[in-house]
């Protein structure tokens, strides 16, 4: 009778651990030049689509995570906010050897004034930030509704942002949206004025979100829809359509 109860609580327990979590995000939010306010609420926001995934997810602005060790157990790794120069060589060396040995890398916002003096992190997000005017409301076109970070929002959004420009026009990638520059005032990029990008780096793969400098975008149902299909696709877990 004990034996038939220890194997009924040793399948329960396998149960539970086969529905553990399926992969680990880790969200990185280090700031050596401005910092956003809406930091926290990303974190939450991304801890939220995280659990309804069933990713764990850690938040750290330590950059000695980006080491081998660590990065082994990682699936995809999001720049939520990031700003200056926030990685040593050592690390620099690190992300990149795991994104494209097929690691996944998901930039939010001001993750495109980050790192300006490293070639591989310039390519991996496609282009940098070069200004912005002040946050108004926008129109957005969808124009790639068949990649997962898109999949689920309309073909136009209206939406309040910070607009970025950027030193060039993103080079070798898949736009997956763009503002539409005669919606707002202060664009500068012209007729098409990218916002959501794609590409694949090696094995791996890279989103950049532009959009997400207000708290309030956290709490936006299309913009986590956006950020939940980024992550699922970084992580793996979306195929390239």
């Amino acid at each position: 009778m004990r034996a038939v109860a220890m194997v009924a609580v040793l399948v329960s327990a396998s149960g539970c651990a086969s529905q553990s979590p399926a992969s680990n995000v880790l969200v990185f939010t280090r700031t050596t030049g401005f910092r956003h306010a809406s930091i926290p609420a990303g974190i939450v926001a991304i801890r939220e689509l995280g659990a309804q995934a069933r990713y764990t997810v850690d938040a750290t602005e330590d950059p000695a995570v980006f080491n081998e060790t660590r990065l082994a157990g990682v699936k995809a790794v999001v720049f939520l906010n990031t700003s200056g120069t926030v990685l040593n060589d050592d690390q620099r060396s690190a992300l990149e050897r795991w994104i494209r040995a097929g690691g996944g890398f998901l930039g939010v916002h001001a993750a495109a004034d980050t790192e300006y003096e490293w070639p591989f992190y310039g390519e991996l997000l496609g282009t940098w930030f070069a200004r912005h005017p002040a946050v108004q409301t926008a129109t957005v076109h969808v124009i790639d509704r068949a990649h997962p970070a898109t999949s689920r929002l309309p073909e136009t959004w209206t939406r309040t942002d910070e607009w970025y420009d950027f030193r060039a026009q993103p080079s070798g990638v898949r736009v997956l949206a763009e503002v539409d520059e005669s919606t707002y005032t202060g664009g500068s990029m012209g007729t098409h004025h990218p916002i959501a990008w794609t590409h694949g780096m090696g094995a791996g793969r890279s989103v950049y979100i532009a959009m997400g400098h207000t708290e309030e975008s956290y709490a936006e149902a299309l913009f986590r829809e956006m950020l939940l299909g980024a992550l699922r696709f970084t992580s793996g877990d979306a195929p390239t359509p």
